[in-house]
């Protein structure tokens, strides 16, 4: 039984010029292909002219160059828009744009549901199934700059969040190539800065991206101290703020100039209190943060509230006066559940509720 064919876009260019050579083609191959599947948006081989009609019946012989189908695509009133896309048959993911005046924010997703299982959030509550590959992950790119009309002359998307579905550092080995992709010259060209990842705190993890690909860096937290952090976040069990904020410093030293984004999701009475605001900016005074709060979004089944307007823009004024840049994230696509918090996608869930953070591979990655 053949073998199924392997998806182009699961390698970066180092992996792409190994598979080329692998071929008896030279490295060049690599960023040609690129330049065809992510430029173009091209992915029929046989549209890739520069290729030798041998190379080209060889890939289609062989490979694939493939994007999941979309299922369905929600426009907000306030021009935020959701893609759900199919990954396999049983699950599905979401992606979301979000249109500003002067920039167009992409957040994508990197799997297929959540093990961490934040109480505040519909993704972790919805379970979990599986990694997304390196191949669904950048096709969540691909497929937005298609329906957007995104091209290097005109970027409707100018910066990408690993924020939708999913920790992205439990799935790293499938996360660092897209990273690549993202900003490579011969994928999409985003600059380091414009690329952010968003954690709940994996800090092996933190660790390695701080080793591996220069981008931007998101923490979410969600409280200043363990105590609360635990009930939020259940990982604060294993790496607690103290390790999690010492993992960031060296993230901000490593990279030079760089500030750490701090997402603090405001829950009515649960961790909006002025107390929580003043211990935020103590824990925070050391390290260089921008603070995004986020309103809580509701979702079907929780028990948690938004926090009142007033409480909010009491906890931004405490923040400022600790001298911390702070700003309150304003809420977009609620009404297509696409705002923070509010993905959930379609899919099976495998996770016994009991046992997630378990199941996460830690470590340093080879």
């Amino acid at each position: 039984m053949k073998d199924a064919p392997i998806n182009l876009l699961d390698y970066d260019r180092q992996g792409l010029e190994a598979l080329f050579l692998e071929m008896g083609e030279q490295r060049f191959r690599a960023s040609q292909a690129m330049k065809w599947i992510y430029s173009e948006q091209q992915l029929d081989f046989a549209a890739f002219s520069n290729f030798s009609k041998t190379l080209r019946a060889q890939l289609a012989d062989d490979y694939i160059a493939q994007v999941p189908d979309m299922i369905s695509e929600k426009v907000s009133k306030d021009g935020t828009v959701k893609w759900l896309l199919k990954v396999d048959d049983v699950n599905a993911v979401e992606t979301v744009y979000i249109p500003e005046k002067n920039r167009g924010t992409l957040c994508v997703s990197s799997q297929v549901g959540c093990t961490l299982n934040c109480t505040f959030c519909a993704t972790g509550a919805q379970g979990f199934n599986r990694h997304l590959t390196t191949a669904e992950i950048i096709a969540q790119v691909w497929v937005a700059a298609k329906q957007l009309g995104h091209t290097a002359q005109d970027r409707k998307i100018t910066n990408i969040v690993m924020m939708g579905m999913g920790e992205p550092l439990a799935n790293y080995k499938n996360v660092l190539p897209a990273l690549n992709i993202m900003r490579d010259d011969f994928g999409f060209g985003f600059a380091n800065k414009r690329v952010t990842v968003s954690t709940a705190g994996l800090v092996p993890y933190i660790n390695q991206l701080n080793q591996d690909a220069d981008v931007s860096l998101a923490i979410s937290l969600h409280a200043p101290y363990d105590e609360l952090r635990n009930q939020l976040v259940p990982l604060n069990k294993k790496y607690n703020i103290a390790t999690l904020l010492d993992s960031c410093k060296n993230f901000v030293q490593n990279k030079r100039k760089a500030r750490i984004t701090i997402e603090y999701t405001l829950i009515d009475g649960m961790n909006d209190l002025p107390e929580h605001a003043h211990a935020l900016g103590k824990l925070l005074k050391q390290l260089p943060t921008k603070i995004n709060l986020i309103p809580f979004n509701p979702f079907p089944g929780t028990a948690f509230k938004q926090s009142k307007p007033q409480n909010i823009e009491r906890f931004k004024e405490i923040c400022m006066k600790h001298g911390l840049i702070t700003t309150v994230r304003k809420t977009r696509g609620d009404d297509i559940d696409a705002a923070c918090g509010q993905l959930a996608g379609d899919f099976m869930d495998r996770t016994r509720r009991s046992a997630t953070i378990k199941k996460i591979p830690l470590g340093v990655v080879a």
